[in-house]
């Protein structure tokens, strides 16, 4: 567990984290991308840390990945790129820097080390885990391996790279009824969360699709019932929806789809009013682009994520601390899993 005292003193010796008017006037551009979810005391309070960690990156040759639920002051403020699972997987296996930081979960920054092995991955919480990747182990793998023998599995990236090596393929949110489909068995495990299985399931029919029991917190929270009494609160509201919700969500809404996919249906569609029915900081991290959209309605916040912060970051970068590090073999696994995703996602054309 960080020591929050001794990170901030050190800080505080290394960097000038004053607040200043005159510092946050001249990062004007910056501020330009957040300003409609981020007030300008908090900006004030901000622009420090993004000053610092922007000029010690040039300094580390260092770049940031940037989940979209990260909070704005990191999505806008510090990452060089911003996506959802698959996105910052296919770029992890590019980047040319030397250092990368993840700005997301400990299986993000896993993933990241598994592309990217030359390269320093740094993780600034190693206690931003995640419900999913803790529900499921490679022992979970074996015990659904004898009960559907010769079934492929199909593990979702919010996973730890020990239960990746022992899948046959990764998938994330955007891709897994692609993929899915592709697979030639006519019975296909997907682990381990059982709502994005069976959403999938229900879009697959000419497939028999057996799931291991897990969940994320923040989506199995919704209910169909949230989503039909907000309706009548709010009518006109279009209801978009995260396929980690439980299938009644999923049905109850007017459409459903990955990170990435939401941000392109709102983009593409505009409607006069969302509700995102996903973590709370997808509707900041996109209200910016776009002012016509009335982001509406309630949102449960992920813990974990929220556990990474500008002031972890930058004191993740000024010690190059955690340093995160996957077992050689362990690695190779789960490296063949995840590429076979990218692979087979760059055949699709997706």
């Amino acid at each position: 567990m960080l020591d929050m005292n001794a990170m901030r003193s050190e800080l505080s010796e290394a960097y000038d984290l004053t607040p200043s008017a005159d510092l946050a006037d001249s990062m004007q551009d910056i501020y330009a991308r957040m300003n409609r979810v981020v007030t300008p005391p908090d900006f004030l309070m901000a622009a420090p840390y993004i000053r610092a960690i922007n000029q010690l990156k040039k300094e580390r040759n260092a770049v940031i990945l940037a989940h979209n639920y990260m909070t704005p002051d990191i999505f806008h403020g510090i990452s060089d790129v911003v996506g959802d699972s698959l996105q910052l997987a296919i770029e992890a296996a590019k980047v040319e820097a030397d250092v990368i930081v993840q700005g997301g979960v400990h299986f993000m920054a896993e993933t990241s080390k598994i592309l990217s092995p030359d390269k320093i991955v740094l993780m600034p919480d190693m206690e931003a885990g995640c419900s999913l990747a803790e529900s499921i182990t490679p022992a979970g793998i074996e015990e659904m391996r004898r009960k559907f023998p010769g079934a492929p599995v199909v593990t979702y990236v919010n996973t730890t790279a020990e239960v990746k090596a022992a899948s046959d393929i990764c998938c994330t949110s955007s891709n897994a009824v692609q993929i899915v489909e592709a697979l030639e068995a006519d019975t296909v495990i997907m682990t381990p969360d059982q709502y994005l299985a069976q959403n999938v399931a229900q879009r697959v029919k000419n497939k028999r699709i057996v799931w291991w029991e897990g969940s994320c917190i923040v989506h199995e929270q919704y209910t169909a019932q949230d989503i039909n009494e907000f309706r009548e609160w709010n009518p006109g509201t279009v209801v978009i929806a995260h396929p980690e919700c439980p299938p009644s969500v999923v049905e109850a809404s007017d459409f459903s789809g990955s990170t990435s996919g939401i941000i392109k249906y709102v983009t593409d569609n505009k409607p006069e009013k969302a509700m995102l029915v996903t973590e709370c900081s997808m509707a900041s991290n996109i209200a910016d682009a776009l002012p016509e959209v009335d982001f509406v309605g309630p949102c449960n916040m992920c813990p974990y994520m929220k556990k990474i912060t500008l002031e972890k970051v930058l004191y993740s970068l000024h010690t190059m601390t955690t340093q995160i590090e996957v077992d050689p073999a362990v690695a190779e696994g789960a490296r063949v899993a995840v590429q076979r995703m990218i692979d087979m996602s760059k055949k699709l054309g997706l």
